[in-house]
């Protein structure tokens, strides 16, 4: 709904005075967005994919070589940078969509499991890069990794079949509601057992 993909019902949503649900052409030249599925174009490479999303936000034409080159290195992806999309493997290509999200100079960044598909080694590069791309702007990032919303949440909401649980910084979380019960049972047969089903719930 705040990217504009689906229309609210209701409610108000506003980024620096700019009403996100009422001015979504002013809103949509600050936002950022990399869906949870990578939404990209097979023929076009990394570098093409860059410098036209940096032409859809109207970055200046003499600025456009400088910030396609500083995100393909910081998102560890010039060495594929003239490869076409379709080729790229599964991370790289989430990647290219964190890159396509954060060009640009986005103020409003949106991502939808950022990290899905990654693996641990490249999880961690992105996390260091998205650390040193929060200054200045907003980020919302949704993710069922724990341990990502810890280094990367300034604030974290929890939330559970579509509502917001509890909300918070992660020092606050931890301290509120502690960081959950580990329980370790052994029994004697490998029959099901509902009574001890039962006595946990």
């Amino acid at each position: 709904m705040l990217t504009g993909m689906i229309p609210s019902n209701g409610g108000v949503a506003s980024v620096e005075d700019i009403d996100i649900l009422n001015q979504q052409a002013q809103f949509r030249q600050q936002l950022g967005v990399c869906p949870q599925h990578d939404v990209l174009f097979e023929y076009l490479t990394p570098t093409e994919h860059l410098r036209l999303f940096c032409a859809f936000k109207g970055t200046a034409q003499d600025q456009i070589e400088g910030q396609v080159n500083k995100i393909l290195k910081d998102i560890d992806l010039l060495d594929q940078k003239d490869q076409i999309a379709k080729t790229l493997s599964g991370g790289q290509k989430r990647k290219l969509s964190v890159a396509i999200a954060l060009v640009g100079d986005s103020k409003f960044v949106m991502l939808d499991e950022p990290t899905s598909g990654m693996d641990t080694t490249a999880r961690r590069k992105l996390w260091d890069m998205l650390k040193e791309y929060k200054n200045d702007r907003i980020i919302i990032l949704t993710t069922h990794y724990m341990d990502e919303a810890d280094i990367l949440g300034d604030r974290i909401a929890i939330m559970s079949d579509g509502k917001v649980k509890c909300n918070g910084t992660s020092l606050f979380l931890k301290a509120r509601f502690g960081v959950g019960y580990n329980l370790v049972m052994s029994k004697i047969g490998r029959d099901p057992a509902p009574q001890v089903e039962e006595f946990v719930h």
